[in-house]
């Protein structure tokens, strides 16, 4: 009982301060790890966007960014959030999680009213016997797409 009111402060605490960072105008993030970690020389968790033109007023603005889910990792969700600045009213976030080149996780969620996304998915199974199994474990690569206005005096 102890270690679930543990895990649930340590959850909430992720939250906010995930919250308080996801204020800025344009954002994408995908993780759980808490704290600062080591990033190897191969990857940072700058995320990495760009637009393809659909026509001449919409696009589809890709976003890359890095995941990790540590070995050492006790929660049990990972999360992928943003903010679309001009998002186009009625198309989904589509989320594609790779590890190794190979696509291992598909999703795709709605834009609430403030442009913002989350979606929430399972890194770590735990069973009745207190057994935990990793779903997921070590790096990818998130790739979010979002319809978009090219021209921000074209939103509705």
């Amino acid at each position: 009982m102890n270690n679930n009111r543990v895990m649930q402060l340590s959850l909430s605490f992720m939250i906010m301060a995930i919250m308080m960072f996801s204020f800025s105008e344009s954002s994408a993030f995908a993780h759980p790890h808490p704290g600062t970690i080591l990033v190897e020389e191969q990857h940072n968790h700058d995320a990495q966007t760009e637009i393809m033109p659909l026509d001449a007023t919409t696009g589809l603005e890709k976003t890359t960014v890095f995941f990790h889910a540590s070995s050492y990792n006790t929660l049990p969700w990972g999360f992928v959030e943003g903010k679309i600045e001009n998002p186009v009213q009625g198309h989904p976030v589509i989320i594609q999680i790779f590890k190794d080149g190979e696509a291992v996780h598909f999703a795709q969620t709605s834009v609430n009213e403030n442009n913002q996304y989350q979606y929430k998915f399972r890194v770590l199974n735990s069973d009745s016997e207190g057994q935990s199994t990793k779903i997921f474990d070590g790096d990818y690569l998130v790739k979010i797409f979002k319809v978009v206005y090219l021209d921000q005096r074209n939103q509705v």
